[in-house]
């Protein structure tokens, strides 16, 4: 076997052949890379680089413009309000405004809630009327609604003797009636004595106060027998001749005057109302002081 290396030129040679051998061959291998590149798939050759990126976890650099903002659940919901710089008496003008509109709202509340009640006193009237429709045709009683208030009238014909605060026998069954009524309905019980102008002429009463007072400690007894009644409701009341019905210029008016009123006084559905809004009121009332 020879020693000789076969890229060693022969002996003799020129040295400078052995690099002009290389150089050729050089140049060759640039040629056939460059005919390899310009002639490639280039389909092929993402798929290539595609594959180089997967197995050597290459990863492209991505700006980006602006940094990401966190999404709000409440955003997404509620706009937010525009707020605005305000001096402290723009901000007093502000809070007299919202007291205006909350005592609006009260006002507005407080109207329904009296129209529901008036209705209701009105139907209660209506039942206590057709209780004692025989009483009214015969004019013994009288029935009739003012405000919050059942006035059940009861007329002295019939009811008392002149100058007496005695009931006739004939009168209970009248007061059963009334009793009943007072028992179905709701709220105070006011019984109110009245009489005329002319004074009174019986050594058993001092003045018509006495008479107006002892008609309606009558009438109250009569109603507190029924134990359904209770006492807390009722109050007693004697007017003499300072609230008449019509003037006392003729004996038709006198004898109008000459009366005793159970009335049953409804409660007014405004004043829990206004207990529930004492606090508020308050406060706005300091605001507008300050």
């Amino acid at each position: 076997m020879s020693d000789k290396c076969p890229k060693c030129p022969p002996p003799g040679a020129p040295a400078w052949l052995a690099t002009f051998a290389d150089l050729c061959t050089l140049l060759l291998c640039f040629f056939v890379l460059m005919l390899s590149t310009a002639t490639q798939d280039a389909q092929k050759f993402k798929q290539v680089a595609s594959s180089m990126k997967m197995a050597f976890d290459v990863q492209n650099e991505i700006t980006q413009p602006d940094t990401p903002m966190g999404t709000s659940v409440i955003a997404q919901e509620l706009s937010p309000a525009q707020t605005e710089a305000t001096i402290m008496d723009e901000g007093r003008q502000t809070t007299i405004q919202q007291s205006a509109t909350l005592g609006a709202n009260i006002e507005e509340a407080k109207k329904q809630l009296m129209e529901i009640k008036l209705n209701e006193i009105a139907k209660e009237a209506e039942k206590i009327k057709a209780l004692l429709k025989e009483e009214i045709q015969q004019d013994q009683v009288m029935v009739e609604t003012i405000d919050l208030t059942i006035v059940m009238r009861i007329q002295e014909k019939g009811s008392f003797a002149s100058g007496s605060a005695d009931l006739q026998p004939g009168f209970s069954a009248v007061m059963n009636k009334i009793t009943t009524a007072v028992i179905e309905a709701k709220g105070k019980v006011q019984v109110a004595g009245h009489t005329d102008d002319i004074p009174i002429a019986n050594v058993n009463y001092r003045s018509n106060w006495d008479l107006s007072a002892s008609r309606a400690v009558t009438v109250a007894q009569q109603i507190l027998e029924n134990k359904a009644v209770d006492k807390g409701r009722v109050v007693i009341q004697g007017y003499a001749d300072t609230q008449p019905l019509a003037p006392n210029t003729s004996a038709e008016n006198r004898t109008k005057n000459r009366r005793v009123e159970v009335i049953i006084v409804g409660e007014d559905p405004t004043l829990e109302l206004d207990q529930k809004n004492i606090d508020a009121g308050a406060l706005i009332d300091t605001d507008k002081i300050n």
